[in-house]
């Protein structure tokens, strides 16, 4: 009795040493938000240490899609490259490159300095010009939940099928080995279409607040860290200011940060030059990377 005892302990740590043995343990990211988090960099203006394929860097970009569009947060996971800026697509079969960058590429890259010798996943899904409140930008998107228009589909809805669908891939780097993504910090680029008028901007913080619950949710981790972006303006509308309420969701994220002890921002924006009216140039998103990756890792 006692020998075969022995024998079935012995069998179990040997199928769970050789389990472990076959199965990566890698360090998961969440990139989320609107156009500045879509990165509107050109690759052309990327440095040689940027412009090029990561190793051991993955990403699962969902595919950005109005509100009701069946093929939002569609995608597949690939190596890290160049090409994951305003533009993107996924085909339905692969990634369809363009010519511009986010923040993505000086994130992975600063990340992978920071924990030598470790695989990154990077998930991104975002969208240009969508707002968080239903009333903010309906035209370009909604991540509020409970609003259900356009076949009852919005841009929550697309960062559920991008998360369920990147999560469902048991193997993403190839290699032969079971992957165990481990989520490891939220990324949040966005309020800018949140800031048009006092009304909704006035309800940032808590829409922002019901939101972030929800994606710590939906990676199954309530405390999981959270880095905002702070949002800045170009003061290049006629009146001046772009965002005529952006000082008030700007409080709102500065509120959010103070309050949430696993969040932290990002404020050097506020220093960035533009290529348009409301996007960063092509030094602010190697920039932003860069801060992102720093707020959270030293995030206490």
């Amino acid at each position: 009795m006692i020998q075969r005892l022995i024998c079935s302990a012995f069998l179990a740590f040997s199928f769970l040493f050789v389990s472990a043995q076959n199965e990566n343990t890698i360090r998961l990211f969440y990139l989320g938000g609107q156009s500045n988090m879509d990165g509107y960099g050109y690759n052309s203006d990327l440095p040689a240490s940027l412009n090029k394929t990561f190793r051991s860097v993955f990403i699962f970009h969902g595919n950005p899609a109005d509100d009701g569009n069946l093929a939002g947060g569609l995608g597949k996971w690939a190596p890290l490259t160049p090409g994951h800026g305003v533009g993107f697509k996924f085909d339905g079969n692969d990634n369809v490159l363009s010519d511009r960058f986010g923040a993505e590429l000086s994130f992975a890259k600063r990340l992978q300095e920071l924990y030598p010798g470790e695989k990154i996943a990077i998930i991104k899904y975002s969208k240009g010009g969508s707002s968080i409140d239903s009333l903010g930008a309906p035209e370009y998107g909604t991540w509020d939940p409970e609003y259900k228009d356009n076949n009852g589909i919005n841009q929550y809805d697309h960062f559920l099928k991008t998360v369920r669908l990147a999560m469902a891939e048991t193997d993403i780097d190839g290699d032969g080995k079971m992957d165990k993504l481990v989520p490891g910090g939220i990324i949040w680029m966005q309020g800018e279409s949140d800031a048009g008028t006092e009304e909704v901007a006035l309800r940032y913080y808590e829409n922002l607040r019901q939101l972030m619950g929800r994606m710590r949710a939906a990676f199954r981790n309530d405390n999981l860290p959270i880095i905002l972006g702070k949002i800045s303006d170009s003061w290049s509308d006629y009146d001046g200011l772009v965002w005529d309420y952006g000082d008030v969701v700007k409080a709102a994220q500065e509120k959010f940060v103070r309050f949430d002890k696993n969040a932290d921002i990002v404020r050097t924006t506020k220093y960035y030059r533009y290529s348009d009216t409301a996007h960063y140039n092509s030094n602010g998103y190697v920039d932003l990377g860069l801060k992102f990756a720093e707020a959270l890792f030293y995030l206490k």
